[in-house]
């Protein structure tokens, strides 16, 4: 197994508690990275907690808006502050680095207001490590070229086809306009071959979907 980088934490050293920063339609994966734009007081001692400690961590999760017992997935990713700016206007800007992972099992408020939360990491220790399991890259790239086609995005096919499988796959589940649920299942899947399958089922039904929409119209 190929290790991400050499800032990348160790499972080891991984914390009991992180900061949770909860973010409806915003995924973050292992390998991926997220530029935030920080500019709420919570969460602005939550970004200069998150600085001061070792490891730099932030975890990502989603609400659950069909859910009115548990508001927020149980399942998120921790990202590590890779890089962050200071504006003059108060706001911090980001990047968080998706490191693993991980599955929260109990939700706390900060003294400063934001969520935080008790961690389980085991389930997902390979996250450290790039994943190099097998995707059918043709399949993936030609149901990619009619869905960005239908949805008339403009896209740099260079850029995409020059990015290694994982990078690949992790940017585009991340990038798409998808549904919360949507994201959440590729959140969830075990590995890059099950993300990049559903990846490919996820962008087949949108097609289909807009295929019939303009059908009606007709």
């Amino acid at each position: 197994m190929t290790i991400r980088g050499p800032f990348e934490p160790e499972f080891r050293d991984l914390p009991v508690k992180i900061p949770i920063f909860p973010l409806s339609g915003a995924l973050l994966l292992p390998g991926g990275t997220l530029p935030l734009n920080i500019f709420e007081p919570r969460y602005l001692s939550m970004v200069r907690d998150a600085i001061a400690s070792p490891l730099r961590l932030i975890g990502m999760i989603q609400p659950n808006k069909e859910d009115q017992l548990n508001p927020y997935y149980t399942i998120g990713c921790a990202g590590r502050i890779s890089s962050f700016s200071e504006q003059e206007d108060g706001r911090i800007l980001i990047t968080l680095s998706g490191c693993i992972r991980f599955q929260a099992t109990n939700f706390l408020e900060a003294v400063s207001g934001y969520l935080t939360a008790e961690i389980e990491w085991n389930n997902y220790k390979s996250d450290l490590s790039i994943d190099e399991s097998f995707i059918d890259r043709k399949k993936l790239s030609t149901t990619l070229r009619r869905y960005f086609d239908t949805k008339g995005f403009q896209v740099d096919w260079s850029q995409l086809e020059s990015c290694s499988d994982e990078r690949l796959v992790c940017t585009l589940s991340m990038i798409c306009p998808f549904e919360t649920a949507e994201k959440q299942a590729l959140l969830e899947v075990k590995d890059l071959s099950a993300r990049a399958d559903l990846l490919i089922t996820i962008l087949e039904m949108s097609c289909h979907n807009d295929d019939h929409s303009e059908n009606a119209k007709h």
